[in-house]
């Protein structure tokens, strides 16, 4: 019983944070009809501005802070500079240009920062653990799955009782007939790219939180686990996305304790075989959607 809920636990803080860059990316795909393979560099880009914020002298929660405005301000960036232009281009040409991004972003990275690793220093309560009912709980798992829950419940919110929130669900159900409502482009675009690199970074903080140091190709795995998330969930529901993103990490949790310490290299490829047949049975995934590519 106590090594099940040990599993519970690793597999909701792991699945949390899966879950979070799927609702990122679902979020794009809802809107433009493509995945933003660069969203996992938007994480790079947090981890690293926590990292110099940190070398810097300032207090943890600042260089939390600093990390996710630099997070949100990468995702703007990004539409502006390599997406906005493209608008109405096929969702090919998108995707492309998200993979072409994705790796000149890398490899800034490598030219500016180096290839090597750099330790970064959390605060000592991320070191520890608690004991309930004998059962040892690491305070990161705990901290990501409640950061986790308190954002799913505040994006929902947002989503569901703010003008902009509505505006964006309405461009993304129509985004034809909203804009025939008045609703602004620009504004939507900039706007589902910042929530997405708010995300982003918020599972930034949680990878680096587990993980303790950052380097140039720190958001590929993520990313990779991401994009199985959505497609597992259904391409463009946010629902989905979290339900694929904690679906994705009780799989992987699960594969680690059944399989034999000779076999754990084939985890992976295990989760990919699940993939492809989610693809061949149930291509609409765990909740279907229809994203709606604005033109």
């Amino acid at each position: 019983m106590e090594l099940f809920i040990q599993y519970t636990i690793n597999a909701l803080s792991l699945g949390g944070t899966y879950a979070l860059l799927a609702l990122g990316l679902a979020i794009v795909f809802s809107l433009f009809g493509f995945i933003n393979f660069a969203h996992g560099e938007i994480m790079t880009v947090c981890a690293y501005a926590i990292y110099f914020a940190l070398s810097l002298g300032c207090p943890f929660g600042v260089a939390v802070l600093v990390g996710l405005a630099a997070a949100v301000c990468a995702a703007v960036a990004m539409e502006r500079i390599a997406f906005r232009p493209l608008r109405g281009a096929d969702p090919t040409t998108l995707l492309v240009t998200g993979f072409a991004l994705s790796g000149a972003l890398q490899i800034l990275f490598q030219i500016v920062f180096g290839s090597r690793g750099k330790p970064v220093v959390m605060p000592d309560i991320f070191t520890g653990a608690i004991s309930i009912g004998g059962v040892y709980i690491g305070i990161v798992q705990i901290v990501s799955i409640v950061v986790v829950l308190c954002s799913v419940i505040l994006l929902n919110l947002f989503l569901n009782r703010t003008k902009f929130g509505l505006s964006l669900l309405a461009s993304a159900e129509d985004f034809n007939v909203a804009r025939l409502m008045g609703i602004r482009a620009n504004v939507v675009f900039a706007g589902a790219f910042a929530i997405s690199g708010l995300l982003a970074g918020i599972a930034a903080v949680l990878w680096l939180a587990q993980r303790g140091s950052v380097d140039p190709t720190l958001g590929f795995t993520p990313l990779v686990k991401a994009f199985v998330a959505t497609i597992i969930g259904g391409m463009g529901s946010l629902v989905g996305a979290v339900a694929g993103g904690f679906f994705l990490g009780f799989l992987e949790i699960l594969l680690q304790a059944v399989l034999p310490s000779k076999m754990l290299i084939f985890r992976d490829p295990l989760v990919l075989m699940i993939l492809i047949g989610f693809l061949l049975f149930r291509p609409g995934g765990l909740v279907l959607a229809r994203a709606q590519p604005i033109r």
